[in-house]
């Protein structure tokens, strides 16, 4: 028999048997679309190569945080002067000063910040001193929105939750989400019955502004008006997971983007992630110095992290932050989105391929849909198994995006006018063949 020359698979043959599922996070695992992960060897720009020296232009950019592309030399610059310095030293650091300023310069709905190092962590804090600066117990959720994978949080969570089609996780006891309320995005009704029932008892609301666990589905402005206005109604804290749409969306992340209809409009606390780290692991929450306050060593809520605010992790993230900063930049990033957005529906439309597409900064998301869906339930109806032939094809041509139907999609500053031409083309091949 001839051997396998496949390095993806060798490499996902010794991996199945260390590591569960041969994966250390399961939307990598290639469950959802079946096939092989691709393995990664180095990227550079707009681009990764596979184990295989395979090129592909890249849509997921580590799921977000790569905005300026692999490989910026700025950032590369920073991180390789920081690691000279030390890579942890479990004390305070100039620059974890200097990244919360730039944090706060940009999002000025918070007045201070903590940084911690997964947005998994940030969200299990939030919610902590959300119920200790309230004395409240009882929380309010969304279907499909997922923050992280603190036992709390994980109900009806989308992300890879929504790929297995599990409404929860085994190992999660019942008492512990028995104060988790978790209804239906973007509905109205129900969120003021559920407030009117519970809203003196509600420590916190939860959101993701717009949800990119579910690919990609905003809140409407009149939901998010109501979210602002029941929350301050019954002294509950409005609670933005921006782990993902912080300064991706926008500059001053998807609540400035809310705040162009709602003058004035901003969050009681913010979780961020991804980009503020620029690719390395760091995230953060912050809020009104008020709540923040509560946090220990100053208040009666306790968190903590050895390496919480790592120096070469704060190098890359201030970079990053430095580089999109720069006027245009995200003028640019977002006319690129857009171009791979309605490209993408010009060439469905021309085969007559059902399809729905949305975007905001350099973020996407497309449902093999006639119309975006408003919420979970809605984003379940779209075809997983013409979107597993889409994603093959995709592949195969040299084009990545998530290996998952409900996963969003990033766009960097690296990306060109051609690789976005080239990926609609190799889309249009595709609808044109299959579907």
């Amino acid at each position: 028999m001839k051997p396998n020359t496949d390095l993806n698979v060798s490499l996902f043959q010794r991996a199945c048997q260390v590591i569960p599922g041969g994966v250390n996070s399961p939307v990598r695992a290639f469950r959802a679309v079946g096939g092989t992960p691709r393995f990664v060897k180095r990227a550079q720009g707009a681009y990764f190569w596979d184990a295989n020296d395979q090129k592909y232009i890249d849509y997921i950019g580590s799921w977000g945080p790569m905005i300026l592309g692999h490989g910026h030399p700025a950032v590369l610059e920073a991180v390789q002067k920081a690691a000279l310095d030390g890579f942890s030293f479990g004390a305070p650091t100039e620059r974890e000063i200097e990244l919360v300023e730039a944090i706060l310069k940009l999002v000025p709905s918070m007045e201070m910040v903590r940084l911690v190092s997964s947005g998994t962590e940030a969200g299990m804090s939030a919610l902590r001193l959300a119920r200790g600066a309230t004395g409240r117990s009882k929380i309010i959720k969304f279907e499909g929105c997922y923050h992280g994978h603190a036992d709390a949080l994980l109900v009806k969570a989308g992300s890879g939750l929504a790929t297995f089609g599990n409404p929860t996780s085994a190992g999660v006891p019942p008492e512990v989400v028995q104060h988790t309320h978790v209804l239906e995005y973007n509905n109205i009704a129900q969120l003021e019955e559920a407030f009117a029932l519970h809203g003196k008892e509600l420590a916190c609301l939860m959101i993701e502004p717009i949800a990119g666990n579910m690919n990609f589905v905003r809140a409407s402005v009149p939901f998010m008006k109501r979210c602002r206005e029941l929350c301050t109604q019954y002294g509950a804290l409005l609670v933005f997971d921006e782990v993902m749409t912080g300064c991706r969306v926008a500059l001053g992340s998807a609540q400035s983007v809310y705040a162009r209809s709602l003058p004035g409009f901003e969050p009681d606390m913010t979780v961020m992630g991804k980009v503020i780290g620029g690719g390395m692991p760091l995230a953060a929450f912050g809020g009104k110095r008020s709540v923040m306050e509560q946090l220990a060593p100053l208040g009666p809520v306790y968190q903590a992290g050895t390496l919480s605010g790592n120096p070469v992790a704060t190098a890359c993230g201030l970079a990053t932050l430095q580089e999109i900063s720069r006027p245009g930049f995200f003028d640019a990033l977002s006319a690129k989105t857009q171009s791979l957005v309605d490209g993408l529906s010009a060439a469905a439309a021309a085969e007559g391929v059902p399809f729905s597409a949305d975007c905001e900064g350099g973020m996407f998301g497309f449902f093999l849909l006639p119309h975006l869906p408003s919420n979970y339930t809605q984003v379940m109806k779209s075809d997983g198994a013409k979107f597993n032939t889409l994603f093959h094809g995709l592949l195969d041509r040299g084009v990545y995006i998530a290996p998952a139907l409900y996963e969003a999609g990033f766009v960097s500053g690296a990306h060109s006018a051609q690789d976005i031409a080239d990926t609609v083309e190799a889309a249009r091949a595709i609808f044109k063949a299959i579907f």
